[in-house]
């Protein structure tokens, strides 16, 4: 009986998987990678088998990333004002000017808010020991947000249920937060969020 209802599951799964995966391919929720110096346009996979994270395990991953975006900022802005790092010698000077993100037309300049890095995307993977790395720290153009609201909203769609009995934190103050944070840099200009996928304006009142 449990074998009976472990298949079920199963096929339920793969079944969702599909079609998620096509709602994802209609709805354009796709990134881009680099191989060979050609851009490659790749739909993001879905795996109907979740990772639960414990809520006293995301706080600490939450806090720890806020640490690493913080301290990332804070380079981005010493190395394109005093350069202490590299007179400290706590980095080599040629890991910084050899870099093909290194632009020394920005050197002086500081961005409104002293925000660097407005939006930072951070390739997690827990390892077998189950601690987590940050595998890739995306600071440029990170990809990917939309994903997670996506899916999630299907998700919801099609298992209500689940999202009524299980205590799943909700990331749909996602796009408030975006939109905090862009009017904490802003210069009273009108904020605006450009994607492949879609455009959006958020308009100051």
């Amino acid at each position: 009986m449990i074998e009976s209802a472990a298949r079920r599951l199963a096929h339920e799964l793969v079944n969702r998987r599909e079609a998620i995966n096509r709602e994802l391919s209609r709805n354009g929720v796709r990134f881009g990678i680099y191989k060979n110096g050609e851009y490659h346009d790749r739909l993001f996979p879905y795996d109907p088998v979740p990772r639960i994270i414990e809520s006293d395990e995301y706080d600490e991953l939450e806090k720890g990333l806020k640490q690493r975006v913080n301290a990332l900022n804070a380079y981005l802005k010493d190395i394109y004002s005093d350069k202490r790092i590299i007179h400290d010698g706590v980095v080599p000077e040629e890991y910084v000017y050899t870099s093909a993100g290194y632009f020394p037309q920005v050197n002086g300049v500081t961005p409104p808010g002293g925000i660097f890095a407005h939006i930072a995307g951070e390739d997690l993977v827990q390892g077998e020991d189950g601690r987590w790395w940050v595998l890739e720290d995306n600071l440029r153009i990170p990809s990917g947000a939309s994903y997670p609201l996506f899916v999630r909203d299907i998700e919801r769609r099609i298992s209500p249920r689940l999202f009524r009995d299980v205590r799943i934190r909700d990331n749909r103050e996602y796009p408030r937060l975006l939109r905090k944070a862009m009017d904490f840099v802003s210069t009273e200009g009108i904020a605006v969020v450009l994607t492949p996928c879609f455009a959006s304006m958020f308009v100051r009142q």
